[in-house]
């Protein structure tokens, strides 16, 4: 069985500021495919976020720990309660993390949730659904970012 933190590359021709931006706006795009809810900020070092989703199927609270203009961005999942695992706070103590880098004249975006494990109840679901936030959600917001 591997041991590998879930992690997904994506390829853009937006540029690694337009990216950037994007993905600071967490409110525009991880939101809106299953009725989720969001508070709190998101931009600058040490904000917090709170993130509701399925009819509290899902809640997660993340700070803002590590930003590097166009390079780099990480939350810590502070709390946590996914009601659909046996481990409610599997994703507590856990980081979202975005490097955006340029690799043959495009903008490479390399998303890992540092944590979200193989082994645990939820990197089945979780690693799905994050694939799906990143591809119909931050990839179209990044797309239409003004060049």
């Amino acid at each position: 069985m591997s041991t590998s933190d879930f992690s997904i590359t994506l390829i853009t021709e937006q540029s690694p500021q337009e990216v950037f931006n994007s993905i600071k706006n967490v409110r525009a795009w991880w939101s809106g495919l299953y009725g989720e809810t969001f508070e709190g900020e998101s931009e600058k070092l040490n904000d917090e976020f709170s993130y509701w989703a399925g009819d509290g199927a899902h809640y997660s609270k993340q700070k803002l720990i590590e930003l590097v203009p166009d390079k780099k961005i990480v939350w810590l999942v502070t709390d946590s309660k996914l009601n659909f695992l046996k481990d409610k706070t599997e994703w507590t103590n856990t980081k979202l993390c975005f490097e955006v880098s340029e690799k043959d004249n495009k903008t490479q975006i390399c998303f890992t949730h540092f944590g979200l494990l193989p082994k645990i109840e939820c990197f089945d679901i979780c690693s799905t659904v994050w694939t799906q936030y990143l591809q119909e959600g931050l990839l179209p917001l990044v797309a239409s970012a003004k060049k």
